[in-house]
């Protein structure tokens, strides 16, 4: 009428408890671990992403050769109606394509956002590219140490561009790249401009 559990059955219930919370550790610890696995290999890549964009923002800069003025002389006196900036790869830089780049143009009557001439979004003014010297011909993209482009401002007396420089005007370029690099250049023009065509600024 009564049943009797004896030992040996006793030992047996508790030996297959300690493996069923065994067998579910091991599936609780394989399914962190896999977490684990998957989140270090996501944070990884993220920071493999992040230090490539921040390598190409340090050293996809331009580098300035050289920055000259072309000088009219009417009635007024003479001025600066253009400027040209020579611009090759700055050490240790990859592909940079200026039809890519914009330019804020800090001057004496305000500052302005420039993009290039072939750029398909529209801002306060333009700039152009010329091919100085380019191992593929291209008018502007620099994938060359040896490469040479011209940035080529056109100024007016208009109000919504950069106007004409008189003497001991300054002026502040910043040239942004699409990696997010920025190169500034400063010029000051020289307090005389008469009886000269161009000038180095």
């Amino acid at each position: 009428m009564f049943e009797f559990i004896t030992d040996e059955e006793e030992r047996g219930q508790v030996g297959i408890g300690t493996l069923i919370v065994f067998i579910a550790m091991v599936l609780v610890a394989a399914i962190a671990a896999g977490v684990l696995v998957n989140t270090a290999g996501f944070l990884q890549s993220k920071a493999q992403e992040t230090g490539q964009q921040s390598s190409k923002q340090v050293s996809n800069r331009l580098q300035e050769v050289a920055t000259v003025g072309n000088v009219t002389e009417d009635g007024s006196g003479p001025y600066i109606d253009a400027v040209n900036v020579t611009v090759t790869q700055a050490p240790g830089a990859g592909e940079i394509d200026l039809e890519n780049a914009t330019v804020t143009w800090i001057g004496p009557d305000g500052t302005f956002l420039l993009n290039h001439a072939n750029a398909s979004q529209s801002v306060d003014d333009s700039f152009d590219t010329s091919e100085i010297k380019n191992v593929d011909g291209s008018p502007t993209v620099l994938d060359d140490p040896d490469d040479r482009l011209s940035i080529n401002f056109d100024l007016s007396s208009g109000s919504d561009q950069p106007s004409v420089l008189e003497e001991g005007d300054e002026v502040t370029i910043k040239i942004n790249t699409r990696a997010g690099s920025t190169t500034t250049i400063r010029f000051t023009v020289p307090e005389s401009l008469g009886q000269q065509q161009g000038v180095e600024l």
